[in-house]
């Protein structure tokens, strides 16, 4: 066994292609970090250092890496049905994680609950599979006008053609502009885009009557609105209003238009309660889970949907189902690691544990909001975002040519921190075992890292 870190990397650049990165970056601007294993809260890698994965490796390990417990799900899965075809065929894994689902999902008073499940591989996937419901259930309806989605302007859904096409981020679709579905976007509630002295209640308010304006102008014409409810992740762990939610379900069922909730960064703890939606009292008609679905060892996603709409394809035509298929749909070992991941929230309090950790991580933040080029921070629960700006101005940001992004996130690499950046916007998204003493680490690494990073200004 090859132990040298470089003997490492020079294998892996021989024939690895890595996600979203410019591999012209590697091995010298962007440095490449051979990882061992995992435990805990840790990274190990293989030049003997360890790592604090602040990141939960692309917000997906919520428990811990190496979690005994769902591993060992995993292994009992592996010895009796590692994997069958969902179409015609069933198993227990598949059937007793939609009814945990289907438990704990997103209630609203007065409306009837999310009732079916439908499994994907990944997050994008997941996205399709609501995009392509939404608008199959109004062609089995005869409402063939409807074929417009709606979108929030800084959006990200996934990388598939269907899911770029309602993200809003150009360094995602700029260049696949010509192979995407026309959208609508409706202008983002995000609070750090207030006007000066307007809360964020006030500008969620001012984007909900945007989209009403907008949807007013496409009566008919819209199948679904698509959002990340609470926090746009990837467009800079931007935050908005609970009301904003609100008015959004609203404004939906006054236009007949589904309502899509994209929850596969933000469900499962991540912003304060299991999911959400739940914050605004609101219940989507679709409903997209992955990354901490499965505590962060398996690639699944669900996809809830009402009876309501489920019924929609109910029909003696072939061609009036839902067709859409993945090979490894509710595959046992994933949909085991889901099961064990719920389990483990009703084991250890996950919720309220998260709670105290949560108040830790904002008093540790606090001090670090107060550095000469923080723009601002913003929490949502075990996320905090730190906006680095020229001299804290958000009017001013640093010129990208600066790449202080870049910068932060090797400064800290180098303290053993894995603070991967959103363009010059560093984050705090740790597994939700992370202790004390791992908290008062990456603050103090994320001060030095920012002083660091911003020297250049």
């Amino acid at each position: 066994m090859i132990a040298d870190a470089g003997d490492w990397r020079a294998r892996d650049l021989a024939v690895l292609w890595h996600p979203c990165t410019q591999m012209r970056e590697h091995p010298d601007l962007l440095p490449l970090v051979p990882i061992e294993r995992g435990e805990g809260a840790w990274l190990h890698g293989f030049d003997g250092r360890r790592y604090l994965d602040a990141v939960s490796s692309w917000w997906t390990n919520i428990h811990g890496h190496a979690e005994p417990r769902i591993a060992a799900a995993i292994a009992r899965q592996a010895g009796t049905l590692e994997q069958v075809m969902l179409a015609g065929f069933s198993h227990r894994p598949a059937i007793g994680l939609a009814e945990k689902l289907i438990a704990i999902a997103p209630k609203q008073a007065g409306r009837a609950p999310l009732a079916k499940v439908f499994y994907a591989d990944n997050g994008s996937a997941g996205v399709e599979v609501a995009l392509k419901m939404a608008f199959h259930w109004f062609r089995n309806a005869g409402e063939t006008r409807r074929t417009k989605f709606v979108a929030l302007q800084n959006g990200y859904h996934g990388e598939t053609i269907g899911a770029l096409s309602v993200g809003d981020i150009p360094l995602y679709r700029r260049v696949y502009a010509p192979l995407l579905v026309e959208s609508l976007f409706a202008p983002s509630p995000d609070a750090y885009l207030a006007r000066d002295g307007q809360s964020a209640a006030g500008a969620a308010e001012d984007a909900a009557d945007a989209l009403a304006r907008l949807l007013d102008e496409h009566v008919g014409e819209v199948c679904a609105l698509i959002l990340e409810p609470r926090l746009q992740c990837a467009g800079g762990m931007r935050m908005h209003d609970p009301v904003y939610l609100r008015r959004a379900r609203e404004l939906c069922d006054v236009h007949g238009v589904f309502l899509i909730a994209d929850e596969i960064a933000t469900g499962f703890g991540r912003t304060g309660s299991m999911f959400a939606c739940e914050q605004a009292g609101v219940q989507p008609d679709l409903l997209c889970l992955s990354k901490g679905l499965t505590g962060g060892f398996l690639p699944l996603s669900a996809v809830l949907a009402t009876q309501a709409l489920y019924d929609g394809f109910l029909d003696e035509s072939r061609e009036r189902a839902f067709l859409h298929s993945h090979s490894y749909t509710g595959n046992p070992l994933a949909c085991a690691a889901g099961l064990a991941s719920l389990a483990i929230f009703e084991q250890d309090g996950v919720l309220e544990r998260n709670r105290a950790t949560a108040a830790k991580m904002a008093a540790l933040a606090e001090p670090i909001g107060k550095l000469p080029h923080v723009a601002d921070v913003r929490q949502a629960g075990m996320v905090v975002a730190f906006e680095l700006a020229r001299n804290g101005d958000k009017a001013t940001p640093f010129d990208p040519a600066l790449r202080v992004g870049l910068r932060a996130y090797r400064a800290a690499l180098e303290r053993g921190v894995v603070l991967r950046p959103l363009g010059d916007i560093l984050y705090w998204m740790p597994p939700y075992c992370i202790d004390d003493a791992q908290l008062e680490l990456l603050a103090r690494v994320t001060r030095e890292t920012i002083v660091e990073a911003t020297a250049c200004a």
